[in-house]
């Protein structure tokens, strides 16, 4: 009986609410949303970035290094 109680609770508690107080929590919580994607593909072009610059800073001997190809095929 205690958990009908809470059910009851739980389901009245948003019918008791403000229905202009729940758009505004949902406006918000979309808002957020859309703020952590954009933070997070914000992030990702940073990495990006920052992987492109030490590419192209990269050394003759990292470069080598990281080739695949065998200097003794060709020697």
């Amino acid at each position: 009986m205690g958990q009908k109680r809470q059910n009851e609770d739980i389901h009245s508690l948003k019918d008791r609410l403000n229905p202009d107080l729940v758009q505004q929590l949902s406006s918000k919580k979309r808002q957020l949303k859309n703020k952590e994607k954009a933070k997070q593909e914000e992030e990702k072009q940073r990495q990006l970035r920052e992987r492109q610059r030490k590419e192209a800073n990269k050394s003759f001997e990292e470069l080598l290094n990281d080739s695949e190809l065998d200097w003794h095929q060709f020697k």
